[in-house]
């Protein structure tokens, strides 16, 4: 079994930041991509950035300038710094991660959702 363990999520005032955290335990041989994703009411799920083992990231364009992931992988943690935000970030925010079980196979696991409001 692999959990993701999320925190950090909150309500904060446009222009705020908040920065969320998230844990991966459980059966991991190794941790290859891990991301984050967020889903406004009404809409579909969508990437928000996404950080490779090797360290390349990949942003939404909605974030790039805002946001910064960052992984520490003696942790198996992966960060998501959130600054400059907007009332359109209001979302749940979900982490995923994917790699190889210990033993045999693959995981691919998402964390329970954290929520993120911005007032304006």
């Amino acid at each position: 079994q692999v959990q993701l363990v999320e925190s950090g999520g909150g309500l904060v005032q446009a222009g705020g930041s908040l920065r969320l955290s998230c844990a991966a335990s459980g059966t991991i041989f190794s941790v290859n991509d891990m991301g984050w994703y967020r889903q406004a009411p009404g809409k579909q799920r969508e990437l928000v950035a996404i950080i490779t083992r090797g360290g390349s990231v990949n942003y939404a364009d909605s974030v790039k300038g805002r946001f910064t992931i960052s992984r520490d992988n003696s942790k198996k943690t992966v960060y998501l710094q959130m600054s400059s935000l907007k009332p359109e970030d209001t979302a749940v925010y979900y982490c995923n991660c994917n790699g190889r079980r210990i033993g045999v196979g693959q995981f691919d696991a998402w964390g329970q959702g954290t929520q993120v409001t911005v007032s304006s």
